[in-house]
Order: C-alpha cells, then structure tokens, then sequence
C-alpha cells in the first residue's frame, strides 16, 4: 500500500503544485505592467487587498482591483489624472462613512499639495488639482488621532508646526491640533524625508509616535485618557530620544519587527558608513542599545554589495527595507535592494540566528542575503515588495523594474508550513483598512515551548512604505492552535482563544470603545499537506473500487461459464 500511496502522490502532486513556476507576472497582471506600485488596501470591501498604481509618469494614480480568477490584478478604470508629479498614495477612510478614499500627494513648490480621491464601492470622485485640499511639507503620515475609526494625519505645517490633521464626516477642512502645547517639547526638526511611525511602544494598545530628526528618533507616547470628543485628553508625551546608529554616514528608512519573536517590536535601520554606501550594514535597536547585526553582503564571486544611495527617483529616495516572513517559519525576514558598482538589485535577506554572538554585538539573530531567492527575475530591479497574490498566506513579490514595469515572483515552499493571517477593519459593515492596530499571538510549540509575536498594521505609510493592510503570522510546521490572539485598537482590545493554524482572520473593530461587540470573520485555508493527502486518499479510494468492481465482473464472467459448462453436460447425459 505504501508503494500505491507514492505512485499516486506522483502523479497528484504536479498538479497540486503546478505553481512551480516563480515567473507569474501574467497570471497576475496581464498584459497592464508598465505601473509603479503606490500602496495596497481593499478599495471594494471584498475582503481581497487592491492594489494602487501610478502610470503614465507618475501622473495617474489607477485602481487595480484584487480577483480569485487570473489575472489577479486587473485595472478598474477607477483613476484621477494630474498634471504635477504624484509623489505618494495613502488609502484610507477619511470621511468615516466605511469607504475607502485615496489620499495622493503632490510635487507644489517647495511644499507638498494633499488632494483627496473621494471613493465608493464602484465610483472615485477625482479633486480639482488647482485647489488641493491641503499644503504641508513633506509627506503626511496616516494615524487615527481621536480613535473614530477615521484615518487623520500628522505631519509639518507650512509653518513647521507639528501638526495632526483631524478630518470629519462632512469632507471639509479638518481640524488642526499641535503636537504638543509647549514648543520647547520639540527642538529638533523632523527629517525629510522621515521615516515616522504610528505604532503601541509601551504595550497598552493605544498606538504612540515614532518621529525621526536629523540626529535621532523621538518616542511620544499617548497619554492614558483620551476621548472621541474631547480633542484636548488625546495629547502626546515626549517619553524619550534616541541617537543615530553609531557611525552611520546615510541613514535608512526604519522598519518595526518582531526578530526575535518574545512579543517585542525592534527598530531596525539600514546604515551606510561612507556617502557611497560601499560599507552598508543594518541596526537594531534593543534593550536600550544599538547592534550592528553585520549581514555578509559578500556574494559568492567575492563581491561587496550594498545599499543604493538615495537618489532622486521617488522608488528609491530613501533606503526602505520591507519585512515579511517569507519562508513561514515565524521570523521576518527582509526585502532589500543592494548595488554593487553601475549594478544593482533587489534580494531576499533571510532571517537567521548568529552562530557568532560577537559579530551581531550579542544580537540572537541576524540576516543572510540568499542571492538567488529571486533570480532570474530580480536582474536589474530597483524595488521589491511582499503580496499575498493568491490569498493563501504565503507571501510573494512583486518586483520593480527600473523602467517601472513591474514582474510577479511566486514563492513556492517546498514544504508544508502554516499560517495565521489578520487584517483589521474599521466601520459597521464594510470597513476600510486602519493604520496602527496592535496585533500579537501566543502559542506553544511541538517542543513544549512558548511562542509569541507581534506587529502592526500599516505603522508607516509616507515615502512608499508599501505595507500591507494584513498580517500574516508564520507558524512553521507547527500543526497547533494557536492559544491567544489578540487585537488591540486605540487602547482597547480583545482575544481570541484557540485559533485554528491556515486561518485567515477579519476583524471589524467597530465600535472601537466597546471590544466585545467586536466581530471577527474566520476562513481556513487547507494546507498542501491536506490537499496532498485527499489526493491521495482520493485515488487510493477509486484505484480500489476498479479493482473491486474488474474481480465483481470476473466472478459473473467465471459463473456464467460455469453455469454453459453445467448446461452442456446435461443435455449430454440425456441423449
């Protein structure tokens, strides 16, 4: 029987796995491929994450809606067209009626022109470019200040004011609340481009500021009352500053990840030590401390990679690193692009742990540039980015071209692994995608062991951060329940117990002040290994029955013959 079961995973598993190809850009794009991606979110309510694109220069910003059927990303002729350059895209609610609206950024002089794409589920009202909704300097970041399950903003002034932006239900011009009361709270100003972020530091549920400075970072952390209506309670403290990495010449983008998975987040950034990033490395910053992790950036013909030093294409004017666990064992691993002389190129950096405690400063993990995770498919790139394109909680990427066309890179483990996938919505019934959400689990392993981990949704979303509005927790090869999920929004939470490994999970966080009436909608995926299995089982169950049913007809034949042998010798007889 064993022998059978091999033979018909033979022949099965090329068509449960038909997916062995990496090169997918058609399945999922057709033939529309000459866009930058912009941002990601669910425009439609459909519960599949959209894609937003800039074409034409940078001077259409274009909806591709997400499909279970190929293409997988088709564009939904829902798109605004402008004549100044388009420098970022920010999805969000910003009129709290649970339909997404598109917030797009401008090039205006010196300043930065914000222009609102009013949206439904079918339709997008394009804004009069001659009068943008808003003026600022740099790039705004996506918070919700007052905790209305509305997306507001934080950024400069023209007057480089620290400002949030509060908006209403009615689309006028929103409310203007300072940082802080007193101006001696903030001497430093804040970078551009910056690298803020809106995110739980201090583990109450209630997301604080991460602001970046010439000379450091700024942790602000929410004050423990704050109301939906009284604007005054929702103030920020100034709770601590941070340094630059020690050394560092050119300073990356942050990014917040949970490397060690004990339910932490940890403030990564990539350095480089010299103006042309010849000598390139990436921080850590734990336990009060700043580790160089060292990653060998040496490839195998001896050659000295590193970062691409900022330049003026908006893809790359800053040095971004995306996490995402790629090889589902748990930890987060990076999606960077490196150069090395006139070349350069987007790879995979897998986390590891460091064998040599030394080399990552007693760091337990580090990473490990895998230099043809994504060939051939990563040759002259300039970004790469993690997408879920078939929904099934594996990440694939998406590659960007430096003639900003875009290819399909599908990540095909060749081992069973498992999964838990959260996206968290705001609104009664539709929802629309909500940046700072706390999301953490805990579980034990085969081993007895316990686990945990943590992240955010959407903390960043200025300068292309290009997070996606979902996390996806991997689980490894560990077939248990996860014990405790839990959800944290705007200083409330609630927990789930006894989740079931492959889920993908939606949570409605409405209304925000009241977790019980939280409602959360639960999809199981089957693994490979199920699939495999029913396959098989499928085949043994039908290889059995055409042996049943060939031994049936070989009896009746074999009775029938005996029955003409008994005839024929008794009319004999008789004679």
């Amino acid at each position: 029987m064993s022998s059978l079961l091999l033979l018909l995973l033979a022949v099965f598993l090329p068509a449960c796995v038909e997916g062995s190809k990496t090169n997918i850009t058609h399945s999922v794009f057709g033939s529309a491929t000459n866009l930058l991606p912009a941002a990601f979110g669910d425009f439609n309510s459909d519960e599949l994450t959209d894609l937003f694109a800039l074409r034409n220069e940078s001077k259409i910003v274009e909806v591709f809606l997400a499909y279970d059927q190929e293409p997988l990303l088709r564009p939904a002729k829902l798109y605004c067209e402008f004549k100044n350059t388009i420098t970022s895209v920010v999805p969000g609610d910003f009129d709290g009626d649970s339909q997404m609206d598109i917030l797009v950024t401008t090039t205006c002089g010196r300043n930065t022109c914000i222009h609102i794409l009013w949206g439904g589920s079918n339709h997008l009202i394009c804004s009069n470019e001659e009068n943008p909704f808003l003026k600022l300097k740099g790039q705004p970041l996506a918070v919700d200040y007052n905790h209305d399950l509305t997306t507001d903003l934080f950024g400069l002034s023209t007057e480089d004011e620290r400002v949030f932006w509060i908006f209403n239900s009615n689309r006028s011009t929103p409310m203007v609340e300072n940082l802080s009361e007193h101006k001696s709270d903030h001497v430093e100003p804040l970078r551009v481009p910056h690298s803020h972020a809106f995110l739980d530091v201090n583990g109450d549920f209630a997301p604080d500021l991460y602001l970046s400075t010439p000379k450091g970072y700024e942790i602000w952390l929410r004050d423990n009352k704050f109301s939906l209506k009284d604007y005054s309670l929702n103030r920020f403290t100034l709770n601590k500053t941070l340094s630059i990495p020690p050394g560092a010449s050119v300073i990356g983008q942050s990014l917040f990840a949970d490397l060690v998975l004990e339910g932490y987040l940890q403030h990564l950034v990539p350095v480089c030590f010299d103006n042309g990033c010849t000598n390139s490395t990436i921080y850590v910053y734990h336990k009060d401390h700043w580790h160089n992790l060292n990653p060998l950036l040496k490839d195998s013909h001896g050659k000295v990679w590193g970062f691409v030093k900022p330049q003026s294409d908006m893809d790359i004017d800053t040095m971004t690193l995306r996490a995402g666990d790629f090889n589902m064992d748990g930890y987060p691993d990076l999606l960077a692009t490196l150069s090395q002389g006139s070349e350069k190129k987007a790879f995979l950096l897998e986390n590891v742990e460091c064998e040599v405690p030394e080399s990552c400063q007693n760091f337990s993990r580090t990473f490990v540039v895998r230099w043809d995770a994504l060939s051939p498919l990563n040759k002259l790139t300039s970004a790469a980015v993690f997408y879920d394109m078939y929904q099934d909680g594996i990440l694939d990427v998406i590659l960007v071209t430096q003639d900003h066309r875009v290819l399909a890179f599908r990540n095909t483990l060749d081992y069973d692994a498992n999964f838990v996938k959260v996206m968290v919505l705001s609104g009664q019934d539709r929802g629309s995608n909500l940046p700072g959400p706390c999301i953490s689990y805990r579980t034990t392993t085969q081993e007895g062991y316990p686990k945990a981990a943590v992240t955010v949704q959407l903390p960043q979303s200025a300068y292309f951060a290009l997070g996606l509005p979902y996390a996806i927790f991997g689980l490894g090869r560990t077939p248990n329940f996860v014990d405790t999920l839990t959800v944290g929004v705007g200083g409330w939470q609630r927990e789930w117990t006894q989740i079931i490994p492959n889920s993908q999970m939606v949570v409605v966080a409405h209304p925000p002040e009241e977790p019980s009436k939280w409602r959360a909608r639960l999809f199981v995926t089957p693994s490979k290994l199920i699939l495999l299995s029913v396959a098989a089982l499928t085949g043994t169950c039908v290889l059995i029955v055409v042996i049943i049913v060939g031994l049936y007809l070989k009896e009746r034949r074999e009775d029938r013959i005996e029955k003409l042998q008994e005839a024929h010798r008794f009319h004999f007889d008789a004679m």
